[in-house]
């Protein structure tokens, strides 16, 4: 029997804690991998976010140079480094995206015809995710740095996952919290989930399995709107994974 849809879209730790260990992967990531359920897995890495710069992929690679997991990358740019795209994506067990800009990464991935490709992937148990722009990518939307540090709305996510996506929703150089709550509020995003730093949700299907973090004070939360807009948020259980 094969695996079912799945999608974990996180929020990475964009400020390691005062004294932190140096890290070869985030164990968000290593969730990810998890999910699988492949002692030898093929993960894709996808840094179109980052106009495939070369150090991240190099970065990633060496990240899993203690594994036996087999690592491959997909560079969009100048062209596709991979021939037939459809049957290389879904020959993986995971996929993971990049953050960066999602505005970009939309635009590229539809140019490329990806969101179909990665669609079928998804429904066919290639396990799907990613971090900041690797996790709003796979929802209707949320806000975005893509264009400024006030932050922007986003709107035409893939949305695999019928809901807003909010992203380092503790981080306090950006109202991230603030945007998030005004777009849903307005009605411009539907409802949904947001992740604090090093917070990770699971999707089986289009539901919400479990959050996950590896941050202990971390949190990640169901955001809607009643029937006036005012916006509320109701924390969610969050298991600890490092």
């Amino acid at each position: 029997m094969g695996r079912p849809a799945q999608i974990f879209a996180a929020s990475g730790m964009l400020r390691l804690p005062p004294g932190s260990p140096p890290r070869r992967r985030s164990p968000l990531l290593d969730h990810a991998v998890s999910l699988t359920g492949v002692a030898r897995a093929r993960i894709c890495y996808v840094p179109t976010a980052v106009g495939d710069d070369p150090a991240a992929i190099a970065a990633f690679h060496n990240a899993f140079s203690d594994t036996d997991h087999r690592i491959s990358h997909l560079r969009l740019f100048p062209q596709p480094n991979h021939g037939g795209l459809r049957e290389f994506l879904l020959s993986q067990d995971l996929i993971w995206v990049s953050g960066g800009s999602v505005v970009n990464l939309l635009a590229v991935w539809r140019a490329h015809r990806l969101d179909a490709i990665l669609r079928e992937a998804w429904e066919a148990g290639v396990v799907l995710g990613g971090g900041s722009a690797g996790s709003i990518c796979w929802h209707v939307g949320g806000s975005t740095d893509s264009f400024s540090d006030d932050l922007d709305p986003v709107t035409d996510g893939l949305a695999f996952l019928p809901y807003s996506n909010g992203v380092h929703h503790d981080y306090p150089p950006q109202p991230r919290r603030e945007r998030l709550h005004e777009y849903i509020g307005s009605g411009l995003l539907p409802a949904g989930y947001a992740t604090e730093d090093g917070t990770g949700l699971h999707y089986v299907g289009t539901e919400l399995a479990e959050a996950v973090t590896c941050a202990p004070s971390a949190h990640a939360y169901r955001v809607e709107a009643d029937a006036d807009g005012l916006v509320a948020e109701t924390p969610l259980p969050a298991r600890l994974i490092a």
